[in-house]
């Protein structure tokens, strides 16, 4: 009886697992059926959680439902972001992963979610291990070039490959550190290659601090590769926060730090260190003691240097000199001013300075004044440091010694790391900094010229802590200074009446003051460049002609808001930023022009402009004011019309291509009527093999010979981008090994020619032996067949890219290789190979 009893429970336990099975398979085949069914309706909220129990429970089916479920992921977590569920987006994409860890798209999209909602450190994360998990992923690499670009910024490369100034910081850290100096704190670290100096040098105590969660990561990995990671304390903090006691066990007798722009003191140096000296640093040493048990730091100062320049680059960058552009004129309508000294800042913009490298400028540069000397530092100083931060202004005179326009102030400097080892950071010097540019701007047309024995007298302040160089006046050879009658140093309230006097000299005064225009620099570029918008009116001309009935086709638009009987034909500007192209499409007749300019005083600039050369308002309307989302700006003007011309903005100022301007083009051609045209109509994609040691320099760390031996190339090198952006072709250290080629054609007009990913090879004739590193490319925009615009012409307001390569391919005269060639989703990729292999 035992035994059918036993019996009897073992196929009691069988029949209860296989009811059970059955019960998993019906919810399984429910909830798949419902997670469809919720597709189908759109809930994809719904559709995710029924898709998750299906896979949790049958782990099996994951291949077959992989992209379905990716789908419902995705929607739904566009959902939850327009909801501003963060918590739960993240929640959902940490389910997915649990599930799919090896899964590139989800990794990639994880990381698009966390660098939207601003958690860039960690969605470079995901995007490297997106890359790294699928490396054919075009876009994870983008997103991970993108993101690296601003963790780890490209001057971090030109520095590290800087072999001058880590030697002599090398240098006057081995001084400090065997004259005494045995506690050491570096502010900034950065890879922490300072940090290695003083341990390196024998320092027994050695902290580093680090703010970048990112460059806090790459430090400790560079500490690891050299063996030092138990030798150097590493903090990931802010040097304000370090305590001693809690986070440094004393103070420490040296800080060091690199924490120097183009400006000097743009990097916050001055509040870094006036904390330090208050909190983390002994004593200073007095000027004769002898010994131990004091404080000093490295750099021990500065003394910084101004030049009067003329420069057409920095003019047309920054002034717009032009009085009418393809028939609009523009005169005193608008008042347009760079970020630059401008009283209202670009969000983005913090120093009241721009940066150049002055050996490489396009067109060069001329120097009206000998060299002075505006501000010097002694970072040994407290007071000193107090004094500078307190923001007063000192005033000089600066006498011009050649004619020419007076364009801008260009600073430099020339830091002391001690006593003996010194970097200078000069216009002809070959360093990793650039030098700091104070345009000048709004000035009378006739005020920027200045003649030999004129003055030009400049306030020199820190504002904020930052380097200032502001015009006062200019004082005519044989004229009264009466603005140096006041103290020169420094500039108090008794100048308010001197610098009254001056403005009568520097400002063109006008009834009614007007806010400036404020306008990026490649704004400002665009805005000064005729030879395009003159292109542009006469393709707009012709295709508005072709489609105006030949009785209307002069008809010009008037203060009368009203059009002709027939209907105006439309065109839509979609150009990013500043554009006039609205008003000179305007003026060609009856046409009405939609701008998709959205900051308000963009339209209010383009209003008064408007007004100022006779458009009627019925002729310009503005987009955006009209739209639901920026995302529907493609799209009909009327529920019953179509647009006669789309101008497309196809090339970032940097020279990229737009993301998803392919598919830009397609909605556009559906919605241009018979005779419509897209503008450009089609892009071609030109470029040259060259041989560029400073463009890898400034692309990746080149071994361990201008790191002194250190092993840091290999960890900050995983941030390199094959890309390299915001490039002057014309000016930059190269030699060319072949002639111009093209490279890609793409044509926005026509569907069956283009495909939004293209691979292709392409043979070129090498012209000079040497090593192909890089290939820079540029674009033809084509208007129509005989109207071409190119990015790369001296007054373009586009820049150039470069691809480089990952290896030099070494070539000799009349070889010929094979280019290859990846273009997908805007991305440009490329090979090299021989022809042979």
């Amino acid at each position: 009886m035992a035994e059918v009893g036993a019996a009897g429970s073992r196929r009691s336990r069988r029949g209860r697992k296989a009811g059970q099975a059955a019960s998993r398979r019906e919810l399984i085949s429910r909830s798949v059926q419902s997670a469809e069914h919720c597709l189908r309706e759109r809930d994809y909220g719904t559709a995710y959680a029924h898709f998750l129990l299906v896979l949790s429970l049958a782990p099996e089916l994951k291949d077959q439902f992989k992209e379905t479920f990716q789908y419902a992921l995705f929607k739904w977590a566009e959902e939850l972001y327009s909801l501003n569920r963060s918590q739960d987006l993240f929640s959902c994409y940490e389910q997915a992963l649990d599930l799919f860890p090896n899964d590139d798209v989800i990794c990639n999209s994880m990381g698009e979610h966390l660098f939207r909602l601003g958690f860039r450190d960690e969605a470079a994360g995901y995007f490297y291990k997106a890359v790294k998990l699928n490396p054919n992923s075009a876009d994870a690499k983008e997103n991970f070039y993108r993101v690296a670009n601003w963790l780890v910024e490209r001057w971090h490369f030109v520095m590290l490959n800087d072999g001058k100034r880590n030697l002599m910081y090398q240098k006057a850290i081995e001084k400090a550190v065997q004259t005494g100096c045995k506690t050491v704190l570096d502010i900034g670290t950065g890879t922490g290659i300072l940090s290695m100096f003083a341990k390196r040098a024998g320092a027994p105590h050695v902290y580093a601090c680090e703010l970048s969660k990112t460059m806090y990561d790459l430090a400790c990995e560079v500490l690891a590769a050299n063996n030092m990671e138990d030798e150097i304390k590493l903090l990931h903090m802010k040097s304000h926060d370090v305590r001693v006691h809690e986070h440094i066990p004393e103070k420490v007798s040296l800080v060091v730090t690199e924490t120097v722009d183009a400006g000097l003191f743009g990097e916050g140096i001055v509040e870094t260190l006036i904390h330090a000296w208050k909190n983390l640093l002994l004593e200073p040493k007095p000027k004769y003691a002898d010994g131990e048990g004091y404080g000093q730091v490295i750099p021990a100062g500065a003394v910084v240097y101004g030049m009067a320049v003329e420069c057409s680059e920095i003019r047309r960058h920054h002034r717009v000199f032009v009085t009418e552009v393809a028939g609009v004129k523009l005169g005193t309508a608008v008042q347009f001013s760079s970020p630059i000294h401008s009283s209202r800042k670009a969000n983005d913009v913090t120093e009241p300075y721009a940066t150049e490298k002055f050996g490489r400028v396009p067109g060069g540069y001329k120097t009206l004044s000998q060299p002075f000397q505006a501000m010097t530092v002694d970072f040994n100083s407290l007071q000193d440091l107090e004094s500078i931060a307190s923001g007063k202004t000192c005033r000089i005179s600066v006498l011009v010694h050649e004619q020419g326009q007076l364009d801008c102030f260009i600073t430099w400097f020339v830091l002391h790391l001690d006593s003996e080892h010194n970097l200078s950071t000069g216009p002809s010097e070959e360093t990793c900094w650039e030098q700091a540019v104070f345009p000048i701007q709004n000035l009378s047309a006739d005020g920027y010229f200045v003649s030999v024995g004129d003055t030009v007298v400049v306030d020199v302040s820190c504002p904020d802590c930052y380097l200032k160089l502001d015009l006062v006046t200019v004082i005519r050879a044989g004229e009264v200074d009466n603005t140096m009658s006041c103290s020169t140093m420094p500039v108090g309230n008794e100048t308010e009446l001197c610098d009254a006097l001056a403005s009568l000299h520097t400002r063109h005064q006008e009834d009614n003051v007007q806010e400036p225009c404020i306008l990026e620099t490649s704004e400002i570029a665009l805005l000064n460049n005729i030879a395009y918008h003159e292109s542009f009116k006469t393709a707009i001309g012709k295709v508005t002609s072709s489609m105006m009935p030949e009785e209307s086709s002069s008809f010009r638009t008037t203060n009368d808001v009203s059009f002709p009987k027939e209907d105006p034909l439309y065109v839509l500007d979609v150009s990013e930023g500043f554009s006039i192209l609205p008003l000179i499409a305007a003026q060609l007749g009856r046409v009405k022009s939609y701008s998709s300019v959205e900051e308000e005083q963009h339209c209010a600039a383009l209003e008064r402009l408007s007004e100022r050369n006779g458009i009627s308002k019925g002729s310009l309307e503005f987009w955006l004011n009209q739209l639901e989302a920026d995302d529907d700006v493609l799209q009909r003007p009327k529920s019953d019309k179509l647009w006669s011309i789309i101008i497309l903005d196809v090339i970032e100022p940097c020279g990229l291509i737009r993301q998803e301007v392919m598919e830009k083009a397609a909605i556009a051609r559906c919605l241009l009527q018979i005779g419509g045209k897209i503008f450009p109509q089609s892009v071609v994609i030109n470029g040259i093999l060259i041989e560029s040691h400073a463009l890898m320099q400034e692309c990746a760390v080149q071994g361990t010979g201008p790191t002194l031996g250190f092993n840091i190339a290999q960890s900050i090198n995983q941030f390199k981008v094959p890309v390299h952006v915001f490039l002057n072709l014309s000016t930059l250290p190269c030699v060319y090994l072949s002639d111009p080629i093209e490279l890609l054609r793409l044509d926005l007009m026509n569907p069956y020619l283009n495909s939004f990913s293209v691979a292709t090879e392409i043979k070129v004739k090498i012209c000079k032996s040497g090593q192909v590193t890089a290939v820079p490319f540029w674009y033809h925009l084509y208007l129509d067949k005989d109207i071409h615009l190119d990015t790369s012409s001296a007054t373009s307001h586009w820049k150039q890219a470069a691809f480089v390569f990952e290896t030099p391919l070494s070539v000799g005269e009349g070889e010929e290789l094979l280019l290859g060639l990846h273009f997908q989703n805007s991305n440009v990729s490329m090979t090299l190979r021989r022809t042979q292999e």
